[in-house]
């Protein structure tokens, strides 16, 4: 079960892709129709998927309304309340969304998760985050965004006090806790679930981020775009949680990655060509610059290169991914806004199921990857193809699962026992 892939499905309502919900077989309003986003947890359940993902924003992630209104991921519910809708329409997938340390309160994010936990019979995983928006900033009452290292120092404590109140001997009793960020009493006052406790899913790949990782985390995301940095971002985060004094196989590391996948090779092309044609080049440079955290691209030619940038407070590695592929490669503003667009940084895949499935299994044989977190295009139509073609081929080569080996996440993911 441990040599087996590991893989996410990573949903959106319309897709990965900023131009997803323009696909003349989208449904713009897919993120308020909680009857589709059932169907795609149901079609990563028959593909064997290990879990299901949503990522979270408390608030419109572009500043301006036009821009948002252009935007696939405007419009979407709040995960954990979706979550307890899916638990009951799935059986199998993991169902793991985040929530942002910085502005939630550990008893109460350590109870919604512990409850999605049990009702859904130990399937639920929280993916960590410390928030890098100003908007989402803005409102919460705070004066500004609070710098990068004193959000990790927050997260770090949150994640603490939540591993003690899921933890069994915690759970009934007290806890006590008086630190620099939360004072936390009391135990959740609710049972295991048969996992014993959900997932932690950790996305942050900055050095902090990375020890924080190591020391908590039981599977990581991130975005790579060539073998040799996921390479070294394994070796280096698998290193860290051997020195944390814990079992590095414990901890599975799922880099991102953006799929479309043809029965021919012009097939899939022509539908990527297809989507990057409907990217208004307003949006696509709106979405890198809020990745970035950055106005100095404001006024700039398009076909001209990527200005040397500052380093500030926001996603810091993923502003260094970033400019070290635009300055690898060459590239233009506009050309480095339209590849993002696509996957928003992470790593993207164009060709048939074999050329795809031989990818995935040079960085998974080559000891890159425990697994991946897999960004359709756009949903329902990449993710079936994926679930039709790529699956078979993986499952061919003895990669994938043909069944599932449990009923938990941790079971599937092949994690040892919470403490």
């Amino acid at each position: 079960m441990n040599a087996m892939m590991k893989l996410g499905a990573f949903l959106m309502p319309t897709g990965h892709h900023i131009a997803a919900w323009r696909h003349p077989r989208a449904a713009a309003d897919a993120g308020v129709d909680v009857d589709h986003m059932i169907g795609l947890a149901q079609a990563a359940e028959r593909g064997l998927f290990d879990l299901v993902f949503f990522e979270d924003a408390a608030g419109v992630r572009e500043a301006r309304v036009e821009i948002a209104s252009q935007a696939a991921r405007s419009l979407g519910f709040e995960p954990i309340s979706l979550l307890s809708a899916l638990a009951a329409r799935t059986r199998h997938v993991g169902l793991v969304a985040t929530a942002s340390s910085s502005y939630n309160e550990p008893y109460a994010l350590a109870r919604a998760f512990a409850t999605l936990d049990l009702v859904s019979g130990g399937r639920a995983g929280w993916n960590l985050v410390t928030s890098a928006s100003e908007i989402e900033a803005a409102n919460f009452g705070a004066q500004g965004l609070r710098a990068h290292r004193d959000r990790y120092a927050r997260a770090t404590e949150f994640a603490d006090v939540v591993a003690r109140l899921w933890s069994p001997g915690n759970r009934y009793g007290t806890i006590d806790h008086a630190g620099e960020s939360f004072s936390v009493r009391q135990g959740l006052g609710i049972p295991a679930s048969p996992q014993g406790a959900p997932v932690l899913v950790q996305a942050g790949s900055s050095d902090v981020g990375r020890d924080l990782a190591a020391r908590t985390a039981d599977v990581v995301f991130v975005a790579t775009q060539t073998f040799d940095a996921a390479k070294a971002f394994y070796d280096d985060v698998k290193a860290r949680v051997a020195r944390a004094g814990r079992n590095p196989d414990h901890l599975k590391i799922m880099p991102g990655v953006s799929p479309v996948v043809g029965r021919t090779r012009d097939e899939a092309q022509s539908k990527f060509d297809a989507l990057q044609a409907l990217i208004p080049d307003e949006v696509g440079l709106a979405l890198l610059a809020s990745y970035l955290s950055t106005d100095a691209l404001e006024g700039l030619p398009l076909d001209g290169p990527m200005p040397d940038l500052k380093a500030n407070e926001g996603m810091q590695s993923r502003q260094q991914l970033v400019i070290d592929q635009s300055r690898r490669e060459g590239l233009s503003i506009r050309q480095v806004a339209q590849h993002f667009a696509g996957a928003r940084g992470h790593w993207r895949l164009i060709g048939t199921a074999a050329d795809i499935a031989d990818e995935l299994e040079a960085w998974f044989v080559g000891g890159a990857c425990d697994g991946f977190n897999v960004m359709p295009a756009w949903f329902p139509g990449e993710l079936d193809d994926f679930v039709d073609l790529v699956i078979p081929e993986l499952q061919q080569r003895g990669l994938f699962r043909t069944q599932y080996e449990g009923r938990t996440l941790r079971a599937n993911l092949g994690l040892g026992v919470p403490s």
